[in-house]
């Protein structure tokens, strides 16, 4: 049985950098992983380019049940930090919506990078765990690939939202057999969707995309919503998808920074010959300015148009009430 100082079971992000900081303290670290090659889900990540870091990232940003954890943990490593890694490795990079953070090439200069900080370590891909246990002082894993012991053990597998990428239920099953506290997982950043009553609202909405704002308690979101032909998708949505709970309500601001009762007026005045539908559809899509007269039965000229039924139109527009039935993830 050969023997290390670290084992790390997972060649992702997160198992690729904590061998990278145990190399640099001299240990002697292997590295473990079912798949065939190491990075997996980075080579993917952000369209291929990977979204290595947040420029924003503060602990205020982060869930979790254990808010503490996040402030010590990004005291002792920022993303400053990690930005100083890559421009010391010479990646270029750009930065997106929301201070996202892109390589400007090629997701495999961020593996690549790890991999050069961690060199020296050895790293057995291919290797399926077969069984895991602790022996005294030290851990033993015994794979496809040969017997190992350490006297620590990293579980970075992840979790298991993207199987055909390698990920697995195998961390849970770990972390259950040494009696550690678990958390039942959830999906996050998924579309949400909607019961059949509300899809029937919605048809031919599929494929418009707006401007939006999406509140759910205290927690909001501007961005881009996307219709689908299950319920609701795009970048916005999928911020939410991480706060929402069965049964809960969101909603949505299809005019952010437009108070639509008062855009009404004003065009009442300006435009009172034209319906309503077509004034609307001056500042939203066709398609969807069209069903969302449908639904307040609106579509009369302005000057015919009564304010009462423009309230109604305007709190579809800026405070459209949804309780998706659940997500896609």
């Amino acid at each position: 049985m050969q023997e290390f100082d670290v084992i790390i079971i997972g060649a992702g992000a997160a198992g690729l950098m904590c061998a990278a900081e145990a190399n640099r303290r001299g240990r002697r670290v292997l590295v473990l992983d079912q798949a065939a090659e190491v990075g997996q889900k980075i080579r993917i990540s952000g369209g291929g380019r990977a979204n290595f870091t947040n420029v924003y990232a503060t602990p205020e940003n982060f869930l979790s049940d254990n808010p503490r954890f996040c402030v010590s943990a990004l005291k002792r490593y920022t993303q400053h930090d990690f930005i100083a890694l890559v421009e010391k490795h010479g990646i270029a990079y750009h930065e997106r919506d929301h201070g996202q953070l892109f390589c400007d090439q090629s997701a495999q200069q961020i593996i690549d990078m790890l991999m050069a900080e961690a060199e020296g370590i050895t790293v057995q891909t291919a290797a399926k765990v077969a069984r895991l246990y602790k022996s005294g002082e030290c851990f033993s894993v015994e794979t496809s690939q040969g017997n190992f012991t350490a006297e620590s053990l990293v579980i970075a597998t992840g979790g298991p939202s993207i199987p055909k990428m390698g990920s697995s239920g195998f961390g849970y099953k770990i972390a259950k057999q040494f009696g550690l506290n678990m958390i039942e997982p959830r999906p996050g950043l998924v579309p949400l969707t909607f019961e059949a009553d509300t899809l029937s609202k919605c048809d031919g909405l599929s494929g418009i995309s707006v401007n939006a704002t999406v509140k759910l308690g205290k927690v909001s979101f501007t961005e881009a919503l996307l219709f689908t032909h299950r319920g609701l998708s795009g970048p916005v949505i999928l911020q939410i998808s991480s706060y929402w709970r069965e049964g809960d309500t969101i909603t949505i601001d299809l005019l952010p920074g437009t108070e639509a009762f008062q855009y009404f007026k004003a065009a009442k005045e300006s435009q009172p010959k034209k319906d309503v539908r077509t004034v609307l559809a001056q500042i939203l899509p066709n398609r969807l300015a069209q069903r969302l007269v449908e639904w307040v039965d609106s579509n009369t000229r302005l000057a015919e148009t009564s304010d009462k039924v423009l309230r109604r139109l305007a709190e579809h527009l800026n405070a459209w009430q949804i309780t998706p039935n659940g997500s896609e993830g």
